[in-house]
């Protein structure tokens, strides 16, 4: 799948202004970003929901504004907001959906792949939300699609709920399925993304490893911990860079085994105790957090997600 230049307007607000990035064959890619970047408008030009303003799109060899069924009957989707028959079981709904496909997975593979085996002939209307997403996975995969949509499906999902969730999209990735997930959630894209871009502004700000995004790779290391009132001064080598907040010491490094050596042989030194020691890198949140914030534009340029801020497409 690729994008490149990818624009789309409502009215005067410009929602994408030249988005670019590439899915390859077999991974998960996630789209990060806040509400209004434009994750659910770029999804749907994607899925051929939606018609582009400009730009070029590819997805599975295909342009997504005339695939058609080509284009459907090869990819699954999961929307934030799914309106399935209530009075149907589990394994009829599934049923009902794997007729509109050439070549259907089996209900009973489905429904063990989306861990539902027990829940088959309970009725739609009284599955949980966790158990009514799994629903929505196994809908997207009753057709054995190449490709997976996943718009924010975990979005209200309480903490086991999600866990649940992850270890679908997991088994998902297992199969050699490629999965495009939005999500708000920076852990969710850290555990299960092999790619993230960050969409700000409707633009693409960062792309790459979760690990790696934003130049976390290289980023310094932060050495932070607690002096007894009673300690000596830190050594000369150490003084100049240590910032000092609350009692609390920071000392930024890019090369943290030397550091350590140096502080932990002064403290044991001179017996002082280097409470709550903590030894980090920039988080994901940290970097989305800069990402965005140097994305801002003046209030004029504004770029809301008109989609996104609907609160994403209903039914299916």
């Amino acid at each position: 799948m690729e994008a490149r230049g990818l624009r789309k307007s409502y009215g005067p607000v410009q929602a994408l202004r030249g988005v670019d990035f590439t899915v390859f064959e077999g991974e998960v890619f996630a789209l990060l970003g806040p509400n209004g970047a434009g994750k659910t408008t770029t999804v749907e030009i994607l899925e051929g929901y939606r018609t582009r303003d400009g730009g070029e799109v590819r997805v599975l060899g295909l342009d997504p504004a005339r695939g058609g069924r080509a284009l459907r009957r090869r990819i699954g989707i999961v929307l934030q907001a799914t309106g399935l028959e209530p009075y149907l079981t589990v394994a009829e709904t599934l049923d009902y959906y794997r007729a509109a496909y050439p070549v259907p997975r089996p209900v009973e593979e489905v429904l063990e792949l989306a861990g539902l085996g027990d829940l088959r002939d309970t009725r739609v209307g009284r599955l949980s939300g966790g158990q009514l997403r799994r629903l929505d996975v196994a809908v997207a995969l009753v057709g054995d699609p190449e490709l997976l949509f996943l718009d924010e499906p975990t979005t209200g999902f309480d903490p086991e709920a999600r866990r649940g969730a992850w270890e679908v999209i997991r088994s998902l990735a297992g199969l050699g399925k490629t999965v495009l997930l939005t999500t708000h959630y920076l852990d969710e894209a850290q555990a299960l993304a092999d790619r993230v871009a960050v969409l700000a502004e409707g633009r693409v700000v960062a792309e790459g490893p979760p690990e790696a995004i934003g130049g976390r790779r290289e980023a310094a290391t932060v050495v932070r911990f607690r002096l007894p009132p009673e300690a000596p001064p830190l050594p000369a080598g150490l003084a100049p860079e240590a910032q000092a907040t609350g009692g609390l010491v920071e000392l930024r490094t890019e090369d943290p085994t030397r550091l350590l050596h140096d502080l932990t042989g002064w403290a044991l030194e001179h017996g002082v105790a280097l409470e709550a020691l903590e030894v980090s890198r920039p988080s994901l949140e940290d970097v989305y957090l800069e990402l965005t914030r140097q994305a801002q534009d003046p209030p004029s340029g504004d770029a809301r997600d008109p989609a996104g801020d609907r609160g994403g497409r209903e039914g299916r």
